[in-house]
């Protein structure tokens, strides 16, 4: 396992910190409320950022230039996305479902609302290979994030059934399992080769692993089986330790 990078060593920070602002859209919401007294408003937005910064980017890598990022809490199906302004993309919106937030069991709210937040705010930042990588890759990535920060929802498991880039924490347990494989920053190096060039499956995976990714995904699916399985892969569940507690899914992004 990777370990939690040292708290002397050398932060990734942006070129300019972004303007960071939470909007409430109804005060009476139960979600809402829950958010105001579970999390601290003044740095639970600022301490997303740099967790997310950590698991993406080395220290000196380029980072996109997000110039504004506002969280709005609001009733809304679903559990959370993130988008840019048309106007001008570098300026971000998470919008969350106060709806969802009220529904998740009180015991586990804080953790769940930080997981969400964690998911959401990695796409704030990584690349996405000038908009062609797979969304399953993207969304992977996210919960990769989340995973490796700890928030690691109790229904999540860990299994190569189906295809490598199914996404959320399917693809997130795949991509740490390359990080623990090739090494420290390996999932960094997948999201930094995502920042100038359009995506292309033949030869960005062998470029980066000598491999293509659907043997990769095979050599994982491997590793999930029982010696005495066969053909039947097992399914796990892996706490990662590199962050503070447990959470589940966001929503679609």
């Amino acid at each position: 396992m990777t370990p939690a990078p040292s708290p002397t060593a050398s932060r990734p920070k942006p070129k300019r910190k972004p303007l960071l602002r939470l909007e409430l859209r109804d005060l009476a919401q139960v979600g809402t409320r829950s958010f105001l007294s579970l999390l601290d408003c003044a740095t639970v937005i600022d301490e997303a950022v740099a967790g997310v910064l950590q698991h993406l980017y080395s220290a000196h890598a380029e980072i996109p230039p997000v110039r504004s990022i506002t969280l709005i809490l609001r009733p809304m199906p679903g559990v959370a996305y993130t988008t840019g302004l048309d106007i001008d993309n570098d300026h971000k919106e998470i919008h969350f479902s106060t709806d969802y937030i009220a529904s998740i069991p009180l015991a586990r709210r804080q953790r769940e609302m930080l997981g969400v937040l964690r998911h959401e705010m990695v796409h704030c930042w990584q690349w996405n290979a000038r908009g062609t990588a797979p969304g399953g890759l993207i969304e992977g990535i996210a919960d990769y994030v989340r995973l490796r920060s700890g928030f690691v929802p109790p229904h999540w498991k860990q299994e190569a059934d189906g295809d490598w880039d199914a996404g959320y924490q399917h693809t997130a347990y795949f991509l740490n399992y390359l990080e623990e494989r090739f090494g420290a920053g390996t999932v960094m190096g997948i999201n930094e080769t995502l920042r100038d060039k359009e995506y292309d499956e033949a030869v960005f995976w062998k470029a980066l692993f000598g491999k293509g990714v659907k043997e990769l995904w095979s050599d994982y699916g491997k590793t999930l089986k029982k010696p005495d399985d066969g053909d039947n892969a097992k399914t796990n569940t892996t706490v990662i330790t590199d962050g503070p507690g447990s959470s589940t899914p966001a929503g679609a992004a």
